[in-house]
């Protein structure tokens, strides 16, 4: 336990998953926390000192907002907990001096075409791509690519948006279905992200996600998903995560080389990363790198050390305190995040308490309410909920999240 508290500025969107675990994380380091969102909170007013109200899509004001904040309560390190906020965590960060990857890092890691335009100069291994404007006939690009393709928003997350396309017609399609999603209130990307979008090469292979932390510069490999279901298209939705991946050593290393390489491409130097990858007989494939840590609930498969959990390890970080062990613990590890089979307006999930029977499976958590509309891929974002499960081998963890899901009945009305 530190001798002394320090402030930690969290930046926590309405939509995030993971308030509750950030500040768990900080109450266990003893750390004063000052939450900002981009909405005002009813006991902003009561409580200045610890609520904040910044908008997340000006970066540089919620930089002057914080330092006028700061003069009087010091703010010793900030942390953006997702997509959202990275960038205004890099800019408050860097006005008030602290510790954090620089901005044009953090900027070309949110936006696709500057992540793959800085991948394609320092020879990273990526997809091909170019970029089509919006306002463009899409029948002209659509003679001009190869298929299939994949096409995506440029700043979306969560796979929102982004579609294959195998010939003109589906081109066409998936361009008009985009642009539409990129007009609704709950997407509102940065106006240039609502002009163009990216077309990709599809790059087949298996799929994986590392999670890693850069401290001065160098990348620590926090563990290696597998993602056991193929993500073909033509939407691709994330199912099952499963740790520690099953693929050989050799091309383990040579996955955390490329997550390297792109790591310093971007310019990132400190804090989470978050790689996605796709890996066949070429080798892996940079997909994307967030810096930030993995999304939703799905951080509760990690654990550390003697039993430090990815936030409090991320928060540590921050603050400049020690690492004590980036090792991650011995037992296999997964989570599947519940996929929305329809659109409509939920009703109930059933039958919770059987899939929560199943051996090696520890939780289910159903993050939607009844009454909530649900909206599939690739028109919405969310899950219905998270299946967590643990034990020695990874298969065991596969075959217990495949098996806890099959007793999940979903009413949707």
């Amino acid at each position: 336990m530190p001798t002394s508290a320090s402030r930690l500025l969290l930046l926590l969107p309405t939509t995030t998953y993971r308030t509750e675990a950030f500040i768990e994380a900080a109450t266990r380091l003893g750390v004063e926390l000052v939450c900002a969102s981009e909405r005002p909170s009813t006991l902003e007013s009561l409580t200045p000192d610890s609520l904040v109200t910044l908008d997340f899509g000006d970066p540089l004001g919620s930089a002057e907002t914080i330092a006028r904040f700061a003069r009087s309560r010091p703010i010793d390190a900030v942390v953006g907990v997702d997509d959202l906020t990275t960038v205004a965590a890099a800019a408050i960060s860097q006005r008030l001096g602290l510790k954090a990857n620089a901005l044009p890092a953090v900027r070309a890691a949110r936006d696709k075409h500057a992540m793959r335009r800085r991948l394609a100069e320092a020879d990273v291994p990526a997809p091909r791509f170019r970029l089509v404007e919006l306002a463009d006939d899409p029948a002209a690009p659509a003679g001009k690519v190869e298929y299939p393709c994949v096409l995506k928003p440029l700043m979306l997350s969560a796979s929102r948006g982004v579609i294959r396309a195998n010939d003109g017609r589906e081109f066409v399609a998936a361009f008009r279905r985009i642009a539409a999603i990129l007009t609704q209130p709950d997407a509102a990307p940065p106006v240039g992200a609502r002009r163009a979008l990216l077309v990709e090469e599809f790059v087949p292979g298996r799929e994986v996600a590392l999670e890693g932390l850069l401290v001065g510069g160098r990348l620590h490999a926090l563990a290696l998903f597998d993602k056991p279901d193929p993500l073909d298209g033509p939407f691709f939705e994330e199912t099952i995560y499963v740790t520690p991946s099953r693929l050989p050593a050799a091309t383990q290393e040579r996955i955390a080389a490329v997550t390297r390489d792109a790591c310093s491409a971007l310019g990132l130097t400190e804090g989470p990363i978050h790689a996605e990858l796709r890996v066949n007989e070429r080798g892996p494939f940079v997909l994307e790198v967030a810096a930030r840590s993995i999304g939703g609930l799905c951080a509760r498969t990690l654990t550390f050390g003697t039993g430090l959990s990815l936030e409090e390890l991320i928060l540590c970080h921050a603050l400049d305190r020690p690492l004590e062990s980036l090792e991650r613990e011995r037992r296999a590890a997964g989570v599947m995040m519940i996929p929305i089979p329809r659109a409509g307006r939920l009703v109930a999930v059933r039958g919770v308490e059987e899939a929560e029977a199943v051996e090696a499976v520890e939780e289910v958590v159903i993050t939607m309410h009844p009454g909530q509309e649900v909206i599939p891929l690739p028109e919405g974002w969310q899950y219905l909920g998270f299946i967590f499960a643990r034990a020695e081998k990874p298969a065991a963890v596969e075959a217990a999240l495949r098996k806890a899901h099959a007793r999940l009945r979903f009413d949707i009305a």
